[in-house]
């Protein structure tokens, strides 16, 4: 039974982990590459809003998910230790990933961003979107990294 709910956790956490990294890498290379080529500032900030508005329940759901799993598996196997190892360097990033994101989604987006954004939008729309998609840039590029740090790294393997 206690085996059986690891095996379920740990699913449920790839499965998060695909839908949100997912979903990040698509808002990336697609959704901000397609805004960058409508020629009027009103339709960008409309286009993008409408499309991350429904993404945004994805990505809540997803990290919600992604963070319990993670958590309820660490507390299965006693795994806290890890935190105090370099060679854990991906339990660490997922972690602090999740954490930023979780900040993003849960506090400072519905709090002051979305406004910050909209207003921006409307003032700089090219400096607010570049600064957007570098944004995502970094964040896709750290996820990743700890993506493939964490498969190698819960396989025995270490990249770093």
């Amino acid at each position: 039974m206690y085996l059986d709910s690891f095996m379920i956790a740990r699913a449920l956490h790839v499965l998060g982990v695909v839908m949100w990294i997912g979903g990040v890498s698509m808002v990336t290379t697609v959704l901000l590459q397609a805004v960058n080529e409508f020629s009027r500032t009103e339709d960008k900030v409309a286009f993008f809003e409408k499309v991350e508005r429904r993404f945004a329940w994805q990505a809540r759901i997803t990290t919600l998910l992604t963070g319990l799993t993670g958590f309820y598996m660490l507390y299965f196997i006693e795994g806290w230790h890890l935190y105090t190892r370099i060679t854990y360097w991906w339990i660490h990033a997922m972690t602090v990933i999740w954490v930023l994101f979780t900040l993003m989604l849960f506090v400072l987006e519905p709090l002051f961003l979305h406004r910050w954004f909209l207003q921006k939008a409307q003032q700089e729309p090219e400096k607010t979107f570049a600064l957007i998609q570098r944004m995502h840039w970094i964040l896709l590029s750290i996820s990743l990294i700890t993506v493939m740090g964490a498969v190698a790294g819960s396989h025995g393997g270490q990249f770093f």
